[in-house]
């Protein structure tokens, strides 16, 4: 009989291979090129909780592929993603660090659906969702995020939400 907790079925080790840092510098430098951190679409590991720890970016695309992307991102305190939608893209949000408050709901005006987050809580947000991540803690609050298919171009690297704002502006996703 299998039993999720006490993991009484075959486990296989084909291949084990470490976990390295990759480039540790790159992603806690802010970037003045725009692909300096994209590490897709080549296979890649990496620390994640380390990665998205490290970054002081708001948003840095971690890593694109054609059917998946990965980003890390700071929000400071009393910052928020900003409300948005993505009709097509799945996404998945861990919290690495600090305090939030995430918001989600069928409409802009109605978030029927509150959480309060911490380390180690992860976010699923269906496509189509209205949501929102506000850091209401009193330190930066570190998070990734993945997206299915990616949601940025590759290489996106926004150091600041003004910065992700102005880019942004005109693709009907945020408030």
């Amino acid at each position: 009989m299998y039993h999720p907790y006490y993991g009484n079925y075959q486990s296989y080790h084909y291949g084990y291979q470490p976990v390295y840092w990759a480039y540790p510098n790159q992603v806690e430098q802010a970037p003045r090129s725009n692909t300096q951190n994209d590490f897709g679409p080549r296979p890649f590991v990496i620390d994640i909780e380390e990665a998205t720890k490290r970054n002081k970016n708001y948003r840095t695309a971690l890593w694109t592929g054609s059917n998946l992307q990965v980003t890390v991102m700071s929000l400071n305190v009393g910052e928020d993603i900003g409300l948005e939608v993505h009709p097509h893209v799945d996404q998945f949000i861990c919290i690495e660090e600090g305090h939030g408050l995430t918001q989600m709901g069928p409409t802009r005006d109605y978030l029927n659906y509150q959480r309060h987050v911490a380390e180690d809580t992860a976010i699923m947000v269906p496509a189509g969702t209205w949501h929102n991540v506000t850091n209401t803690g009193d330190k930066p609050l570190k998070l990734y995020t993945i997206y299915a298919p990616p949601n940025h171009p590759f290489g996106t690297v926004h150091v600041t939400k003004a910065d992700a704002m102005a880019e942004e502006a005109g693709y009907g996703q945020h408030d």
